[in-house]
């Protein structure tokens, strides 16, 4: 008897165009941003869609699946007058799933405890802690040179044919909180792997790459042969995960996506068939802006461990857009604007072009965080592998016969410097190791306190 007075959802047949994976619906008397519609299409199979935008009576719709096979006279449009939400349970842990929050384990789908929005829950950004525990990645021109810490962000650019897919994955099996890492422990931690538009070699690496991980871990997966859209809603249910995880379960999470270009790819697809004109400085810079606001919706506490962004394939000479929630932790690996096909060629496997990074105040390599000298250190490397490589441009014009004695010095540091702390292959380095190594290099330069 109460499912006869619920009210109905209602539907609506007065389509007015369909443009790839968007409808434009007419004649809509109630609706709101981001609602969940059901479409059903002339043989009866229904996908779902999500309300884009709303223009007096007019609705701009998002198919969330395959479109093909839509007819403006014989299919309709259900509005069910509830946002998009994520299914939340701890018995998401150790799961994989696609772009739409489907298996792809071959598991049955959990039962949720409870339902979230994907927009997320709104943050004061005054009342976030202040990020200062560090987290380590394995890598030393991150742990050493860029230090992530719980709260913040690590965008990491690079071009095409260089080694972000291992980078990527190294994190992904390497990196966990300074706590877990000095007794060996990753039980408190939970990784949320978020992975855009992957080919079928590039989801099997992967794959094994999470076999591999010591801690839990949850997974999203979305192919290249997927609809579009879902490579937008990825990134979404990833954070929602990594919320809930964090703020109502108390674990350490870090997020970690990869390939943003293939984000922006799909977010410059859909606004070109919404027919939409690029703001600022084309549409580099809108698609920059939207996933920088989509991925810094995690917001820092004691619990939520930090983000780390892959960014596989990048322009050479990408720019960076500040973030407005706090300091960016920016490394440009193998991101040379002049040679980045020499710096892999370089053998480049595990490093990055230090000297062109932009790092806020490291919060996670003050004294007492990591070792007294990790700050004296870094600035150390820093200044003298900047002078180095500022020094081969003279070498490339007199020679390095015509050079003082200094100067090659010099030049030999920075080629020392890439050769032992850069190129350090796959294998994992702990903060201690990476500071010793580090020590070690520049005394036998003689630029330690130079």
């Amino acid at each position: 008897m109460g499912a006869m007075n619920a009210p109905e959802p209602s539907q609506l047949r007065d389509l007015r165009s369909i443009q790839g994976p968007l409808i434009f619906v007419e004649k809509v008397i109630e609706a709101r941003m981001g609602e969940v519609v059901s479409i059903v299409f002339p043989d009866g199979h229904e996908v779902e869609g999500e309300v884009l935008r709303i223009e007096r009576d007019t609705v701009l719709i998002q198919v969330i699946g395959d479109s093909r096979g839509l007819d403006m006279d014989h299919s309709r449009v259900v509005f069910t007058d509830v946002v998009k939400r994520a299914p939340l349970s701890l018995a998401v842990l150790n799961r994989t799933f696609g772009g739409s929050f489907q298996p792809l384990d071959d598991l049955p789908m959990f039962v949720p405890e409870r339902w979230a929005a994907v927009s997320g829950l709104p943050l004061n950004p005054v009342a976030r802690e202040r990020p200062q525990e560090m987290i380590e990645t394995g890598f030393s021109t991150i742990d050493g040179l860029n230090t992530l810490v719980k709260g913040q962000k690590l965008p990491i650019f690079s071009c095409a044919g260089l080694p972000s897919r291992e980078i990527a994955a190294g994190i992904l099996e390497h990196a966990r909180a300074r706590s877990d890492a000095d007794t060996g422990q990753g039980a408190g931690s939970v990784v949320v792997f978020v992975a855009l538009g992957l080919a079928h070699h590039e989801y099997a690496y992967y794959r094994q790459t999470l076999e591999r991980v010591r801690s839990d871990f949850v997974a999203f997966i979305n192919l290249a042969k997927d609809p579009v859209v879902e490579r937008l809603l990825a990134p979404r249910y990833g954070l929602t995960v990594a919320e809930y995880l964090a703020f109502e379960q108390g674990r350490d999470v870090l997020v970690v996506i990869t390939d943003m270009t293939n984000y922006c790819d799909a977010l410059r697809e859909v606004s070109t068939a919404r027919e939409e004109l690029p703001g600022g400085e084309g549409i580099q810079a809108t698609c920059t802006r939207t996933s920088h606001r989509c991925m810094s919706a995690l917001g820092a506490s004691s619990s939520a461990l930090g983000r780390s962004r892959c960014y596989g394939r990048h322009h050479a000479g990408g720019r960076h857009y500040p973030s407005n929630t706090g300091p960016d932790w920016v490394h440009h690996r193998g991101a040379d604007r002049a040679q980045p096909r020499a710096a892999s060629a370089r053998h480049l496997s595990a490093g990055g072009r230090v000297a062109e990074s932009v790092a806020a105040h490291a919060a996670g390599n003050r004294q007492g965080r990591t070792r007294e000298d990790h700050r004296d250190l870094a600035n150390a490397l820093y200044m003298h592998y900047a002078s180095g490589r500022d020094l081969r441009r003279l070498e490339a014009i007199v020679g390095r016969e015509g050079m003082s004695d200094e100067d090659r010095r010099m030049l030999d540091f920075a080629d020392a410097f890439e050769r032992e702390i850069v190129h350090q292959g796959t294998a994992r380095r702990g903060i201690d190791q990476t500071l010793d190594m580090s020590r070690a290099l520049l005394e036998r330069f003689g630029l330690l306190g130079s």
